[in-house]
């Protein structure tokens, strides 16, 4: 029988590294964060998009400046291809705000209840449709600060409709034209309302009608969250993104 015993020291635990400071770990995230693009550079991303695109179009179904307006505010969590569908049989028999009075809120939902919060919009739209009516004649009015004001419409669907119904060169943001903001990167932002902010006073005059459908549909189909298509990119060279993927 062996005559050792067990040590009665104990095992040494390795020691934790010490936690990385708060401001080193911004430090590193700066460091990594490429400066916006110059002016020139993004002349020439914008005469491409032009040029791949030279008249884009929203993918909401709309008929006039109305029906844009309840289909932008409709699409708050939804798809277009969502919103689509449950308006295809909504907006022929309520093309106007008196019109969806007249369906009625009951009426309303039945032709959205595929969409989320199908029963908060419905109110919101019915809500809007009242004071349209009451205080604007039934007229849609061509100014984002009144659009504001309606129920259940926001910066983002005010200027979209703005812009499209009414050709006020509004950058209208969302996720993707957020983030495409700040990976090519057009500003370095840190709120959708401090991207429009800026992307409104450095887009050229001659881009910025339609900057939001060439941003938005970039994002929506290369520059993606979560793998951006950049192999097929065509301002990748002129992108200042430091994690750029390879087919």
């Amino acid at each position: 029988m062996s005559d050792l015993k067990p040590s009665s020291r104990r095992t040494a635990k390795p020691k934790a590294k010490p936690a990385v400071p708060a401001k080193k770990v911004g430090k590193a995230l700066r460091a990594r964060t490429p400066k916006p693009v110059d002016r020139a550079t993004m002349v020439e991303i914008f005469r491409r998009l032009h040029a791949a695109n030279p008249e884009p179009k929203g993918e909401l179904d709309y008929t006039n400046p109305y029906t844009l307006l309840v289909a932008v505010a409709l699409s708050a969590q939804s798809t277009d291809v969502g919103v689509n569908k449950a308006t295809r049989n909504l907006f022929p028999i309520a093309d106007t705000p008196q019109k969806m009075l007249d369906l009625g809120e009951e009426g309303l939902r039945q032709h959205i209840r595929t969409l989320n919060f199908f029963n908060t919009k419905a109110k919101n739209v019915m809500a809007a449709a009242r004071r349209l009516v009451e205080e604007f004649g039934g007229a849609v009015p061509n100014s984002v600060e009144i659009l504001e004001t309606l129920p259940g419409v926001g910066r983002k669907t005010a200027s979209v409709v703005v812009n499209i119904a009414f050709g006020d060169p509004r950058v209208a943001v969302d996720t993707h034209i957020f983030r495409v903001t700040n990976r090519l990167p057009l500003a370095i932002t840190k709120t959708p309302l401090d991207t429009q902010v800026a992307l409104e006073a450095l887009i050229p005059d001659e881009f910025r009608l339609h900057a939001h459908h060439w941003l938005i549909l970039h994002g929506r189909y290369i520059c993606k969250a979560r793998r951006p298509e950049c192999w097929r990119c065509p301002v990748n060279d002129l992108c200042r993104y430091p994690d750029k993927t390879i087919p």
